[in-house]
């Protein structure tokens, strides 16, 4: 049966890259253009097509290493995911001997990704944006959150004697790094308004403890 110039396009799409293709492209090479891409304008910006060309490849790169558009997506966020949830274990959920200094420690990392030029930041903004109307997506947020909030309740609990106290303790410093990151996510933010924040934080909720 002859192939219609519809279905011929199809097959060219899904077909193999050029062996030059495949083998300067990896999974994360892909995975790293669309996250870019969310970062200069939300997930809307992330389009098979616009990403090929900004890699210099054709669409046959991609289907060499997704299903489709949406197995795109949430590889991209499985790897957020997992990247954040690490980087809680393995940094943020040690104890010093300090308590204090422990929290110092978590709102200047907290502090570190604010910015209007910081990825990581915009990145978790949009996909906030997304979650909003995805309810996939506001799901797992809601597990990071609670792996955050979990994470500081930890370090207050070790400051003030009760459990409600520190639950409220971390839900508050929670939602000051949140909106600090939504004040510096400005275009004309600048470096002393991340530092104005960052003392207001380490102020009222560190060092005025018990």
């Amino acid at each position: 049966m002859t192939q219609t110039r519809k279905e011929k396009q199809v097959t060219q799409d899904k077909a193999p890259a050029k062996g030059k293709e495949l083998a300067r492209l990896t999974r994360d090479d892909w995975l790293d253009a669309a996250f870019q891409a969310v970062v200069e304008g939300g997930f809307d910006k992330v389009r098979v097509l616009t990403l090929a060309q900004t890699l210099g490849v054709t669409r046959g790169s991609f289907y060499w290493h997704f299903t489709d558009h949406a197995d795109l997506i949430a590889a991209l966020l499985s790897r957020w995911v997992a990247s954040e949830l690490s980087l809680y274990d393995s940094v943020f959920d040690v104890d010093s001997l300090d308590p204090v200094a422990d929290l110092e420690k978590v709102l200047d990392a907290a502090m570190a990704h604010a910015g209007p030029e910081m990825e990581k930041m915009r990145f978790e903004l949009a996909l906030r944006g997304l979650g909003r109307r995805d309810p996939a997506v506001s799901r797992m947020l809601q597990e990071v959150d609670q792996k955050r909030l979990a994470l500081f309740e930890k370090k207050f609990k070790r400051i003030v004697p009760g459990a409600k106290e520190a639950s409220e303790l971390a839900a508050l410093f929670y939602l000051a790094i949140v909106g600090s990151h939504q004040a510096l996510s400005r275009p004309t933010s600048s470096p002393r308004v991340k530092e104005y924040l960052r003392g207001i934080i380490a102020g009222h909720l560190i060092h005025r403890l018990p």
